[in-house]
């Protein structure tokens, strides 16, 4: 198969990575219901993955500096679809809180490897586009995740959409075995001194920033299909319709990456862009209550924001960081899974108390300082625009 198909295939990947962990916006009451706790506490089988996730990242992209890229991707996969069946059979809510973690420990290796693929193949002035090529993948995820999900949930029940995904893993590895050449993934020998890299502000502020404002607003989408299913009273099947709004936004960003870049003059002003937007559509969502169409404007918003942040951002980190873009890669998204540890549980507290109100102080709060660190890095680089 040719080379021109290893970025479909490493969107391909990362799509039933997005399907899987977002197809649980639309879930949270089935899900606690079958398990019988709430929703509030059924949004751990997120936190649980996030925190799996974020311990075993940077073990992951330590070792794909120096291991075969490829090899990684490819077992990643099968674990992934291995987790999605256990979870379809799990006997109590803890035990399908040990599954998640199963499941992020191989996303950990999965989705920062296939980056770190990108950058390896892909000139570094092209590398934004293509990060954002491949974030289609997931974007796509996203977009159906929910939308697949209720519907499958309501036409069987809860298991069918985690039956989908793994069997579509299946297939991924299937595909990756002809489309990725073993020449693709390139590793290095061991060096003297290792790691050297925490010790540069030009890397570590944007990682901050990342994890900040990146883990935030996956955070606050999360929680997004249940205030649309509470302020609207939304069944299922609507409410995974509905939030696919942030998918489509999603998408269309990912697709105006390299637009984008050409508009403000380089990666640094148009991820500074994208934040401002995305501050202010997380704002209208939750602090505005509006009619339906205004809701979903403000998630489309909010997607597209996201959409050309996350890949601009992921191209910034790669280049800053050189030969040791798997680590980087993925210390980012460690840091991204943190933050929606610490935040998903703290704004879902929040929206069960006092509502969308208090869960978008959380909200706010978190991507508040993540700006400050972006507008803070962008001032530190403005004579050096890329």
């Amino acid at each position: 198969m040719p080379s021109r198909f290893i970025l479909p295939t490493l969107a391909l990947a990362v799509f039933f990575v997005g399907a899987t962990e977002f197809m649980l916006s639309a879930m949270l009451s089935p899900l606690a219901f079958a398990f019988h706790t709430t929703p509030s506490q059924a949004s751990w089988l997120v936190s649980s993955y996030a925190l799996s996730y974020a311990v075993a990242a940077p073990i992951f992209g330590y070792l794909s500096d120096r291991m075969d890229r490829r090899r990684l991707l490819l077992v990643s996969l099968v674990l992934f679809s291995i987790d999605g069946l256990a979870l379809t059979i799990a006997p109590s809510f803890g035990a399908a809180i040990a599954l998640r973690v199963f499941g992020g420990l191989a996303s950990a290796a999965l989705i920062p490897t296939a980056f770190a693929l990108v950058a390896d193949v892909i000139p570094a002035h092209r590398q934004s586009a293509a990060m954002g090529a491949v974030m289609i993948g997931m974007t796509s995820g996203i977009v159906s995740g929910p939308v697949i999900a209720g519907v499958l949930t309501e036409a069987f029940d809860w298991r069918a959409p985690f039956l989908v995904t793994a069997v579509g893993c299946l297939l991924t590895v299937a595909i990756a075995q002809r489309a990725i050449p073993p020449q693709a993934s390139r590793h290095l020998e061991p060096k003297a001194r290792r790691f050297v890299w925490l010790s540069r502000g030009i890397l570590i502020r944007p990682l901050v920033a990342k994890g900040l404002w990146n883990g935030t607003a996956v955070a606050g989408f999360l929680l997004a299909g249940e205030v649309l299913r509470q302020r609207h009273e939304l069944g299922i099947a609507a409410t995974g319709v509905s939030i696919s709004a942030f998918g489509m936004g999603l998408l269309l960003g990912n697709l105006g990456v390299g637009r984008a870049i050409r508009l403000f003059g380089g990666d640094d002003r148009t991820l500074l862009a994208a934040l401002l937007l995305l501050c202010a559509a997380v704002g209208g969502f939750m602090l505005s209550p509006m009619s339906l169409a205004g809701d979903l404007a403000c998630l489309t918003a909010w997607g597209f924001a996201l959409g050309l942040a996350a890949p601009t951002s992921t191209a910034i980190l790669a280049t800053r960081a050189g030969d040791e873009k798997g680590q980087v890669l993925s210390l980012s998204e460690s840091l991204n899974n943190l933050t929606i540890l610490f935040v998903l549980p703290l704004a879902a507290m929040q929206f069960d108390g006092t509502g969308a109100t208090g869960a978008a102080l959380v909200l706010g709060a978190f991507l508040a300082v993540g700006l400050f660190l972006a507008i803070t890095d962008l001032a530190t680089r403005a004579p050096k625009q890329s």
